[in-house]
């Protein structure tokens, strides 16, 4: 949900679930056969995890950050991890580059020319989000919700950024 001065949007577990599943169709529908997926760590594990079970392909992860600031809202300098990990052999063939979010779109572009560059085996690499704001330089092959006011967006998760392990025991009465 949008809030009145467009600034925020507020997203549920249930909703953001339903905006997976809706990148997923999006996926599906234009016929496009990859061979493995490469999720960016931390944003696009879940998104990556669900469509790996989908479309009943290999998961690979790669850790990137940028939102380390501030709590996590200020976005820094861009990191990205010199190794994939992955269940067996290299990240080859095609590839689905999968995240939460384009947001400058710096992540997904750094990212993408790291791997094409590289001694990899990639034939073909496209890339999937949930959202694209309007301030991303760049325009992923498969997205579900463009937000031309890039909003900052509150997923369901956030709770556990700032839930500290004696908060926990306080609600679980441990």
């Amino acid at each position: 949900m949008l809030s009145e001065d467009g600034k925020h949007m507020y997203v549920s577990w249930d909703e953001y679930h339903a905006l997976i599943e809706k990148l997923a169709l999006k996926i599906y529908k234009s016929g496009w056969d990859f061979d493995q997926i490469l999720c960016l760590a931390r944003g696009g594990t879940r998104p990556g995890d669900i469509l790996s079970r989908v479309f009943d392909k290999p998961l690979a992860i790669m850790s990137t950050s940028s939102y380390r600031e501030e709590s996590g809202t200020k976005q820094g300098r861009l990191d990205i991890a010199s190794y994939i990990t992955l269940p067996k052999g290299e990240l080859e063939g095609r590839v689905l580059l999968v995240d939460d979010l384009a947001d400058s779109g710096e992540t997904l572009k750094a990212v993408a020319d790291k791997l094409l560059t590289s001694p990899l085996k990639i034939s073909e690499m496209r890339s999937a989000v949930i959202w694209v704001k309007g301030i991303s330089t760049v325009l992923p092959d498969y997205y579900v919700d463009m937000l031309p006011s890039s909003p900052w967006i509150h997923q369901p998760f956030e709770e556990y950024d700032t839930l500290r392990p004696s908060k926990l025991a306080e609600r679980w009465k441990i």
